[in-house]
Order: C-alpha cells, then sequence, then structure tokens
C-alpha cells in the first residue's frame, strides 16, 4: 500500500511537465514567492527523486530547493503551509547519497533562521486568540523544525493548539467557519494533529488532540460514502486532495487501533484507506490529468474557486499522500467493511448533515446548506462500484463560489416541492426547513423522515428508505406536489445518455444506468443545474397530495 501511496504522488507530479515546471519556477524567480504551491511541488519533487523516481528532475529540483529554503525566511508567502513539506522533503532525501551533506546542511541552516513573526502569515500572540486552520499548520511547520532539531518552538506551539481546540464541535469535529463549517475543513485541520501525534508531540494538549482524534475518527468513518469520498460541503470540495486528507486520519487511526490490540478496528480503518486511495486512483487516472472532479479543460478553471487552481491544487493531493504515507504500517491487515449493512449517522446541528447506508447505497442530506456551495435536501446517492456522478455527488446552487459557465442554472437537489402559482416551488434553498423526524435503521434498510417546510409555509412530509433495492422516497402533502430529480448530461468532456418516459427517467454514464421510476409521471423542467463535476437536467416527478419516487443504480447490461 505504502508502494501505492508513492505511485499516486508520482502520477500528480507528471501532470505537471517539465516545461510547465521551469515555466513555474520562472514566474517564481520573477515575481517572488507568493504562495506554498511552488515550494509544496517543491518537496515532492525531492521525495520521489528519494524513493529513486523521477531522478531526471534532480538539477533542477536542487536549484528550486535552494530557492525555497533561502526566500521562506524573509518573506510571508503562506510558509505556515510550506515549512513542514521542506522538511518533509529533506528528512527523505538526509543520507540516501542523492544530494550532497553540504546541500542538506545548507538547507537547514537556511530554516535555521525562521523567525515565526516574520515568517509567517497566521500565529496566535496567546492562547485565546481567533484564528482558524492556517494557525495550525503554522504550529506543525514549527513542531517539524523542532523536531529535526533547528530550534525549540515547543512554547510557540502550545500557544496555537487551544486556539484551534475552541472550534471542535460535541463530536470533535473541527468547525472552520463558525456558521457553516465546511467538510473538507473539518479533514485538514485533524489530519493536521495526527502528523503531531505522529511525530510525537507529548505536550501539554496531547490528550485533548487524542480524544479529538479517537471520537471524531469513529465518526467519519460511518460518514466516507461507498465511492470512498469524504462528505459534500462548502469550500474546496470535489478536488481528489478531499481524500487524501482522510487518508491521514484513517491510516492514524488504524495505527492507534493496532497498538491498543483491536485489529478488527484497525482493519476497517486500513479498508477505508484503500477505498479512498482507490478514488483518487480512478480520478488521476483520466488522460489529462485534472485537479478537479470533472473533464472540463483545466484552463477553463469550471468548478474551482480563485483560489482553488492548478498549480497549487494538482500538487496538494501529493502532499497529503505523503503525510499519510508516513503514517501507514502496512503489517495491519484490512477487515472489509460490508457495505450492506445498514446504519444512519447524524453530525452535530453544526455540520447539520444526515447520512443512510445500506445495500451498497449511500444517502447525504444537507438541511442547512451555504447556499454559495450546496443546495439543501438529498445532495447525494452513491452506489458501491458505480461512478459518483451517475446520479449526484453534490447538490448544485445557482449562487455558486466556484466558476460556472452558465448563468442561468438553478438550485438542485432531490427535494421535495409542490406546484404553486404556475411554478414549482423546491426545497432547496433558506426559505425552506428540514425538520427530521424519524431515523432508524433495521437490518434490511436505513430510513429518515423529513418535515419540509418550503418558503410560501406549505408542508410536506419526506420519508426515505434505502436498501439492497434502492431508494425508496415517499412524499405526502395537498394537492399537487413535486420531487426534484437530476439528471447528470454532462462532465466537460462526455455526454451521458438520458432517456424519458411518462414514469421512468433513465441515465447512462460509465457503464451504469441511474433509473427513476415514479407512481406519477416525469416531466422536464427546461432548466439546467451545475455543480463542480458537470451539467444537469432538471427533471421533477409530480402527482396528487401522495408520490413515490424509486431510485436505483446498476451496471448497464
Amino acid at each position: 500500500m505504502k508502494e501505492k501511496y508513492i505511485s499516486l504522488m508520482e502520477t500528480a507530479l507528471e501532470a505537471y511537465s517539465l516545461e510547465h515546471i521551469k515555466r513555474y519556477f520562472n514566474d517564481v524567480k520573477t515575481n517572488g514567492l507568493r504562495e506554498h504551491g511552488f515550494p509544496r511541488l517543491t518537496a515532492n519533487m525531492g521525495i520521489l527523486i528519494a524513493h529513486g523516481r523521477k531522478r531526471e528532475l534532480l538539477p533542477v529540483f536542487t536549484e528550486m530547493m535552494d530557492f525555497c529554503c533561502e526566500n521562506i525566511p524573509k518573506v510571508k508567502a503562506a510558509n505556515d503551509f510550506s515549512v513542514k513539506e521542506i522538511i518533509f522533503c529533506i528528512m527523505e532525501l538526509e543520507g540516501k547519497n542523492i544530494v550532497s551533506e553540504d546541500d542538506i546542511n545548507r538547507w537547514k541552516n537556511c530554516l535555521r533562521t525562521i523567525n515565526p513573526e516574520t515568517c509567517y502569515n497566521q500565529f496566535a500572540q496567546k492562547p485565546t486568540d481567533k484564528l482558524f486552520n492556517w494557525a495550525l499548520f503554522t504550529a506543525v511547520s514549527e513542531y517539524m523544525r523542532t523536531y529535526i532539531g533547528l530550534c525549540d518552538s515547543s512554547e510557540f506551539v502550545d500557544i496555537q493548539i487551544p486556539t484551534q481546540l475552541r472550534w471542535l464541535d460535541e463530536n470533535l469535529m473541527y468547525r472552520d467557519d463558525e456558521k457553516n463549517p465546511p467538510m473538507v475543513y473539518d479533514l485538514v485541520p485533524r489530519g493536521l494533529f495526527a502528523v503531531l501525534l505522529y511525530f510525537g508531540y507529548k505536550g501539554k494538549y496531547y490528550n485533548e488532540i487524542d480524544e479529538c482524534l479517537r471520537k471524531s475518527g469513529l465518526l467519519t468513518l460511518k460518514m466516507q460514502s461507498v465511492s470512498g469520498e469524504i462528505p459534500y460541503g462548502g469550500r474546496s470540495a470535489q478536488f481528489p486532495h478531499n481524500e487524501a486528507h482522510l487518508l491521514v486520519t484513517f491510516e492514524y487511526e488504524a495505527l492507534r487501533y493496532a497498538k491498543e490490540g483491536n485489529l478488527e478496528l484497525a482493519g476497517e480503518f486500513k479498508y477505508a484507506s484503500r477505498k479512498a486511495l482507490e478514488n483518487i486512483e480512478y480520478w488521476l487516472s483520466k488522460r489529462p490529468i485534472r485537479h478537479i472532479k470533472n473533464r472540463f479543460p483545466t484552463e477553463s478553471g469550471y468548478g474551482c474557486e480563485d483560489y482553488a487552481y492548478f498549480d497549487k491544487y494538482m500538487i496538494t493531493t501529493a502532499s497529503f499522500l505523503y503525510a499519510a504515507y508516513l503514517i501507514c504500517d502496512e503489517s495491519i491487515p484490512e477487515k472489509a467493511i460490508d457495505r450492506k449493512i445498514p446504519y444512519t449517522v447524524r453530525t452535530s446541528d453544526d455540520f447539520h448533515k444526515v447520512f443512510l447506508n445500506a445495500g451498497g447505497y449511500f444517502l447525504e442530506f444537507d438541511t442547512y446548506a451555504n447556499m454559495k456551495y450546496d443546495a439543501f435536501g438529498l445532495g447525494r446517492i452513491h452506489r458501491e462500484g458505480a461512478p459518483s456522478t451517475v446520479c449526484m455527488s453534490s447538490p448544485c446552487t445557482k449562487t455558486p463560489n466556484y466558476k460556472i459557465d452558465n448563468s442561468d442554472a438553478v438550485d438542485l437537489s432531490l427535494a421535495a416541492g409542490c406546484f404553486v402559482g404556475g411554478r414549482y416551488l423546491f426545497a432547496t434553498s433558506p426559505n425552506s426547513k428540514y425538520e427530521l423526524k424519524a431515523l432508524s435503521s433495521d437490518e434490511k434498510s436505513a430510513k429518515a423522515s423529513f418535515e419540509v417546510t418550503l418558503e410560501n409555509e406549505y408542508k410536506i412530509n419526506a420519508d426515505y428508505a434505502v436498501s439492497d433495492d434502492g431508494v425508496s422516497t415517499d412524499i405526502f402533502g395537498k394537492g399537487k406536489i413535486a420531487y426534484m430529480l437530476p439528471a447528470f448530461y454532462f462532465d466537460g468532456e462526455e455526454y451521458t445518455e438520458i432517456k424519458h418516459s411518462e414514469n421512468i427517467l433513465e441515465i447512462k454514464y460509465g457503464g451504469w444506468i441511474c433509473r427513476y421510476f415514479t407512481d406519477g409521471r416525469i416531466v422536464d423542467t427546461g432548466n439546467v443545474g451545475c455543480n463542480r463535476n458537470g451539467y444537469y437536467k432538471v427533471f421533477c416527478a409530480e402527482g396528487n397530495d401522495n408520490l413515490s419516487v424509486k431510485t436505483e443504480i446498476f451496471r448497464e447490461i
């Protein structure tokens, strides 16, 4: 498995041609070090060279490493992220006779001159300061400087950590936003906590960090979809690096339980790690390699925030794969998780998520979505083995904080609604309200019931059940009611095949079929939804007073 980590790091690096690397380096030499993408690229080149890969890059790597180590102490350029990565690279190269001892000592001596106040963008002066995850990156970078003997930053590190512990919710998940915390940035800080403990942190906050990882790790194991993916929600979502963050946590928890003698639970974390690794491999296997989970041209920026550009986020996948590689213990045997066994999960109200798992299907609901990124309702139906986008992997919002190319796009999820005033009204936005009335599972199925209130105060009851047979949705209201249905139709490169009859809607994609069947009738609304994965045509099922919809995902024969 460790070899797989290194191979996928190499695949991520191969997205950068030598010409691209030199062009990037020339830009940095001309305009200065401005962010952490370039040091991350440099560090990962060195790590791969240390593993016998990409040796042809050694001359340009050495020059890039000199530049990074000389400039990082001199200018604030998101060094919070970079220093630990450069140190990881030095640790891999040291003693391997690939670069000279003089090179190693020169790089170390440069990093020894770092003054945290002039090097890092964000750090706490006192434990009560209000800072988010950047301060934790700073803490880990300083801890790693201490680890390799360049300084003693233990007091500095222990000032940063309590500023981070304040953001943990009742499940000890990390809230990187007080109002609407994103799912990716729950995982990033917990992965950094894992790196701290793996490298021997025993400071005054050890117990709090250890308990955070233990409790939240068990919940995260249940929130991983059958496709190996992290939950959707918020910024920086739907990039391959998402699952790399997940791997850091899972590898650490596998190591924890193996040390405690609980090989069954350790094995489940190892199995979940492999599923996450397979998901990354799936996306990186596409050519040309993209840094986001779609097939639009990279230069289009489709699905990306302004900060989420290729040069930064492509190599981020490799960086966190490497952190997981360091922690990975290959001697721990996997224990397959039977994803057909039903269970339900509910997060705290801070994260407002509900999950259903049964029969190889996995559902994710968001009951109070951040409309800059998502929509209210059922935003994910995954089937084990199927492409995660064949039904829906995350909702669509008409007001995204990332780039799309359709100004007429609408909010879209699998959501109940009604027909009023000559138009459909769906429970996809903050003008609607979701109240979870029941959540249960038995030996065959997982179930959830919601009372949904639309913006006109119209109330609908929506009951969901998932099993081997698929996803059954029953909604009840008064008068003409409806249920929104996404039909994925373009991933940026390939169009799906959509077939539509009065009560059946089928989408064929990647050798799989998503089929909706209703006891009402299905209509094409003529609208389009857009998310990071691509385009969706918006259909809906409609009926009077009550309506049933069955969703199935199966292999094309």
